[in-house]
């Protein structure tokens, strides 16, 4: 198929191509259950962001989201489609001194409107920050990294807010920390890897939080096995490690669990891994979907790769319907090697509702999905697009 796109470039003009690329793809995509629609290809207008990290819904159907590149400044955007698929920008990072540059993660949204989010790089010792932004798009820096020694630095993943509008974030460079920082600015580190060695490090995921002010999340690697952890971090700052990852045990076991985990009911959390599984042991990319009880026991729920135009590479994390069907992407894999989004049921029987070409549809979602009422699927691919830039997309059931 890509050399048809290269062929076909070679004819047509690029507004002709575009036409002629859709109508291919929506035939021989046809077989699918479920349809892709493109709402969004990033890199076009000037000024435009591109390779985007996922989206949150807000109001009468607006997503949020930011791009790692591209904005009046080269550094990342925080960006809204509306329904209809138009895109305003509304912040470019990098624009005045100390500002945070390149996000990697998504937003949070408040009541009130106000946007929250991290950047990998920049701000006032260029270790990354932790960021508000108003409806307005005036942004507030709340806290910059790598100023103060220990407090971590290179927030990968984004933050999550408790009823007191406090923010809980992971950093992931020298080690990693768990972090909280008040609506005032105040930064906390609750949690220090590098100073307990032996119970993993590297948290490239987020946190999740329960009722009671415990923090959930994994580490991508450990000191035991390599495979990372699933810990929970108990107000007080006790940490205890749910569960090792160990691929090599020959239980087809996950391992480097990329994403942080998904709470569900019952005392029961979700999460993917980025290797290992029936079908990856010492042999990548593979992955897997897992489940770990609060005590801390640990079922594979399903592992890729073990079937034609299954996905596999799995980078983010899951969301939950009603009906207990959990839901993700893989970055690469399936029929085109571009990657897919999949429903996996409560017992573990997969299914792969869209493959992405890597040409007009996206390719590479690198961000999970999120779910509206209605069961429809909205994510970010990394690639494709009209521009090439990635997409915003939506599956519907």
């Amino acid at each position: 198929m890509i050399q048809l796109h290269y062929l076909l470039a070679s004819i047509f003009p690029k507004w002709q191509l575009a036409v002629i690329l859709g109508l291919f793809f929506a035939v021989a995509q046809a077989g699918q259950a479920q349809t892709e629609t493109v709402l969004y290809s990033f890199g076009g207008p000037s000024g435009d962001g591109f390779d985007p990290n996922g989206v949150i819904l807000g109001k009468k159907g607006i997503l949020y989201g930011t791009t790692y590149q591209g904005g009046t400044y080269g550094q990342g955007t925080v960006f809204k489609v509306a329904p209809s698929g138009v895109e305003t920008v509304l912040y470019s990072f990098g624009g005045q001194p100390g500002d945070g540059t390149s996000p990697t993660a998504g937003v949070t949204l408040d009541k009130a409107g106000n946007l929250y989010g991290t950047t990998w790089s920049g701000g006032s010792c260029d270790g990354g920050t932790v960021f508000k932004l108003t409806p307005g798009g005036v942004e507030t820096v709340l806290y910059s990294f790598g100023c103060v020694y220990g407090d971590g630095y290179n927030p990968y993943a984004g933050v999550i807010l408790d009823k007191a509008g406090n923010l809980y974030g992971t950093t992931n460079s020298s080690y990693g920390t768990v972090f909280k920082v008040t609506p005032a600015g105040s930064e906390t580190v609750l949690y220090n890897f590098a100073d307990h060695p032996g119970v993993g490090y590297w948290p490239d995921g987020g946190v999740v939080l329960d009722s009671a002010g415990n923090l959930y999340g994994t580490t991508s690697v450990d000191s035991i096995y390599g495979c990372g952890t699933v810990f929970r971090l108990a107000p007080a700052g006790t940490l205890t490690v749910l569960h090792t990852f160990d691929e090599d045990l020959g239980d087809g076991d996950g391992c480097n669990p990329m994403a942080g985990v998904l709470r569900g009911k019952n005392g029961v959390f979700y999460g993917t891994t980025l290797y290992g599984g029936a079908y990856g042991i010492g042999k990548p990319p593979g992955g897997t979907v897992y489940k770990v009880t609060r005590k801390g026991a640990e079922t594979l729920l399903y592992s890729f790769g073990g079937q034609s135009g299954d996905g596999t590479w799995l980078e983010s994390g899951l969301v939950l319907d009603k009906t207990g069907n959990l839901y993700g992407t893989t970055w690469r894999g399936g029929a085109y090697g571009y990657g897919t989004v999949y429903r996996l049921t409560p017992t573990g029987a997969e299914t792969v509702l869209y493959t992405f070409s890597g040409q007009l549809d996206g390719g590479n979602p690198l961000a999970g999905v999120i779910l509206d009422k209605s069961g429809n699927l909205f994510g970010t691919t990394q690639k494709g697009g009209t521009y090439g830039g990635g997409t915003v997309y939506k599956v519907t059931p």
